[in-house]
């Protein structure tokens, strides 16, 4: 699958019950319907070629293609390592341009060692929290998945959440945890019909849900009091060296 662009997903949806998820109503979220549709990034954590954290941010895919999300879905490989080459190198170009036209994003990584992997830690590490005036996170939706080994284990999605929260997005409550992945999927890489399956559907519907009520709203939901005051301070230090004249203050 060609991920440099919107994946070309077909909508085969087997085990989903369509009558019971109907898209988003709008009107319940103070949302307009004429809107374009919401932009979601997906994240994965491995490099296998039998990668379940990819079978399972694409089985993610087709469920938003589904609720009238547009998609897309970075693929980590030839992402250098942070720092060992410029943020100009186009695979990191890429990460930061899809982040920034995200309106949300989903996050799945495998649990090694107790945590997230590397190779996904690197696609948040050249995502900066600011680059600028610009912040490639700040205000996205954000939902947390991982797939396990073994039994259950949530030390991945809690991780993921503090990173979520240290980039200043706004990380929906549900979350997806499927354990034993490798008993899951098929031999086409599509996920069984289980409750874990169930659980991924409704997290995504809740994402697709949270992003359009946060749309519009997300730079008065994250504005904060003391950047307003810093920004302000720094203004008037500006104004008594004659560097600035005067401006309001902020409001």
């Amino acid at each position: 699958m060609n991920n440099e662009r919107q994946s070309p997903v077909l909508l085969d949806l087997p085990h989903l019950a369509a009558d019971l998820l109907p898209g988003p109503r709008h009107d319940a979220l103070g949302a307009d319907a004429g809107q374009p549709a919401p932009r979601i990034l997906l994240l994965y954590g491995s490099l296998r070629p039998q990668s379940y954290s990819r079978k399972l941010a694409l089985e993610a895919e087709r469920i938003l293609r589904h609720l009238g999300a547009e998609t897309r879905v970075f693929d980590p490989h030839d992402l250098p390592l942070l720092d060992s080459v410029g943020r100009d190198h186009p695979k990191v170009q890429q990460l930061r341009e899809w982040s920034l036209w995200s309106e949300g994003q989903v996050w799945v990584s495998p649990e090694r060692h107790g945590t997230i992997t590397g190779v996904f830690k690197n696609q948040i590490d050249w995502l900066p929290l600011e680059d600028g005036s610009v912040r490639p996170t700040q205000g996205r939706t954000l939902a947390v998945m991982q797939v396990c080994g073994g039994s259950q284990s949530f030390n991945v999605v809690n991780t993921l959440r503090v990173l979520g929260r240290w980039m200043r997005m706004v990380t929906i409550p549900n979350q997806s945890s499927v354990a034993k992945a490798w008993q899951e999927f098929d031999e086409a890489g599509r996920m069984r019909a289980s409750p874990f399956y169930d659980r991924v559907v409704d997290v995504m519907e809740e994402l697709v849900k949270f992003t359009l009520l946060v749309r519009g709203r997300s730079d008065y939901l994250v504005d904060r009091y003391s950047e307003r005051k810093g920004a302000d301070e720094a203004r008037q230090v500006a104004r008594e060296s004659g560097v600035l004249e005067d401006v309001p203050a902020a409001s």
